[in-house]
């Protein structure tokens, strides 16, 4: 399928559409029964939803504008054909499941409407005037980007567009399929204007970017560099407190963008891709504004005869890039990268800068216990955002924390000296992903390029091995499962009239320990080696 709209082609792939209006039928079959009742009724797929479209011919969440009925009405119309909810009465937005609906989420449909700002930047701080006579144009208007300012007919003068060619009948007054076509995110209008109305659309921006591989329009992000500031804005407001004999000024102090929103655009950007959303959030100053302690890292020296890489802020953006090299897919799969992976590489080296130490107060640059202060400084970070997962996008600050703080587990000692019941407790972990702290080192490694020669495996391939071993003996799998020990704190203390105490947990390590080595596999062997020691 071709669209062909003044001179602007685009390829989509006839089959990938065709099976997106199959799958979502339901919801068009019940524009169709409204339209029975409700003759002249005008119904528009908007925004995000004709940018999926065209650019992968599968959107997954759908944004309808419907004219020409109020939203009461529209809301009798609904429910007989499937769960209907109305979620802002001022904003006239209804969540609509329709019967046969095969997803887990609804689509919205919302009236026409025009946004006045009320100046404060506050991404909800907006007077609403919805209309169900405002033309189309007027509503794709108040959007953000022009990629997000494009509608498309379902239902209009009584006829359905959903048949044949019905690319041809998009509605594009801000030439977003243009800006699609040249991979530009460019603000509606004035751009100063649209980041003034609300701040977070600046963070918008660089998700967008980073979501679809897509730059900034020049003048768009001129103007994002110059208010990015903003994000920091804090609202004052002074009131009374009354007591019995006094009243005294208190001042309360808000955030504009709340750290929330600045959360979850920071770890979209980041889990959609990790190098542009770093180069992005530092030329856009970004960083200085949310995360200033990463900026410490420039100019963070190294030792050269281990990192020819550069400094600790070079070391990082080197990690990054590596995460999609054809070296790390080919050593773990092409979807073996996860939000809390790419988190724990832009922070595990965080620390350097706090512990570092240079000629001659030490023989060499050393950053004693980075790790430890780094994994401090990352929760700091991590809960200042808020980032504690979303109900679309889980993600687990805690396992990033962990990552940071056990980063340098391969150069901690002899690998073939260290303890299975230690191997275990790292990469087998029922809480924590080991194989991201794998796969973390991995990348840690490769990034570490010395003054001669290749970047040293030997620890990491050791390691690797150990792990084998420790599958092979126990049958795991090695994927966050728990090996299940020969015997319990339990049955030590009743095998042995024993009470509980330190002296179980030393006795049952020492049975998990010759476990894990392979030396004793079942409970009469573990009775058996308990037996002889309780009698020395």
């Amino acid at each position: 399928m071709v669209i062909k709209i003044k001179k602007i082609r685009f390829k989509v792939k006839k089959d990938k559409v065709e099976r997106w209006l199959k799958n979502t039928r339901p919801v068009f079959l019940a524009f169709e029964k409204i339209l029975k009742k409700k003759p002249d009724i005008e119904i528009y797929l908007v925004g995000g939803a004709i940018r999926d479209l065209i650019m992968s011919g599968s959107p997954q969440d759908l944004d309808f504008v419907v004219r020409k009925v109020e939203i009461e009405e529209l809301e009798k119309l609904l429910a007989p054909l499937g769960k209907v909810n109305l979620v802002g009465r001022n904003f006239s937005v209804l969540k609509f499941i329709p019967k046969g609906w095969k997803f887990s989420h609804p689509v919205d449909l919302a009236l026409p409407r025009k946004d006045y700002a009320l100046g404060t930047g506050a991404y909800r701080d907006f007077e609403v005037q919805s209309d169900p006579y405002l033309a189309i144009e007027e509503d794709l208007s108040r959007r953000d980007f022009t990629i997000n300012a494009i509608a498309l007919p379902v239902i209009k003068q009584g006829k359905v567009f959903l048949k044949g060619n019905f690319f041809e009948n998009i509605i594009d007054p801000f030439y977003g399929r243009k800006d699609i076509k040249n991979k530009l995110i460019r603000c509606v209008g004035d751009p100063e204007k649209r980041f003034q109305e609300d701040f977070s659309r600046m963070l918008r921006a660089l998700r967008l970017s980073c979501q679809l591989g897509f730059g900034i329009e020049k003048k768009t992000f001129s103007i994002l560099k110059k208010n990015i500031s903003l994000l920091n804005k804090i609202n004052r407001q002074v009131v009374l407190e009354k007591n019995a004999s006094s009243a005294s000024p208190k001042v309360i102090e808000q955030r504009v963008v709340p750290w929330e929103i600045i959360g979850e655009e920071f770890l979209k950007s980041f889990s959609y891709n990790p190098l542009k959303a770093f180069d992005l959030y530092d030329e856009s100053g970004a960083f200085e504004q949310i995360v200033p302690e990463l900026l410490k890292m420039k100019g963070c020296p190294q030792p050269k005869n281990w990192h020819s890489e550069g400094d600790v802020w070079q070391h990082t953006r080197l990690c990054l890039k590596n995460l999609d090299s054809t070296k790390f897919k080919r050593k773990f799969g092409a979807n073996a990268v996860n939000p809390e992976l790419i988190l724990a590489v832009l922070f595990h080296d965080i620390g350097k800068p706090y512990t570092i130490k240079k000629p001659p107060e030490t023989d060499r640059i050393r950053f004693n216990e980075h790790d430890i202060v780094g994994a401090k400084i990352t929760k700091e970070i991590l809960e200042r955002l808020k980032l504690f997962g979303f109900p679309d996008f889980p993600f687990n600050y805690k396992e990033v924390i962990w990552l940071v703080q056990h980063h340098m587990i391969l150069i901690q000692g002899d690998i073939s000296k260290m303890k299975s019941s230690t191997i275990e407790k790292y990469f087998f972990n029922p809480v924590f992903r080991g194989d991201n702290l794998l796969k973390l080192s991995f990348v840690d490694i490769l990034s570490t390029v010395p003054s001669r020669g290749k970047p040293d495996f030997s620890d990491f391939k050791a390691m690797e091995k150990r792990i084998e071993e420790i599958k092979k003996m126990s049958g795991s799998k090695g994927k966050r499962e728990k090996i299940p020990h020969i015997l319990s704190g339990g049955e030590i203390m009743n095998r042995y009239k024993l009470k509980p105490g330190p002296k179980i947990g030393e006795l049952k390590q020492l049975i998990r320990e010759l476990q894990l080595k392979g030396k004793i596999r079942t409970k009469d062997q573990a009775y058996a080696f308990l037996d002889k020691l309780m009698k020395k």
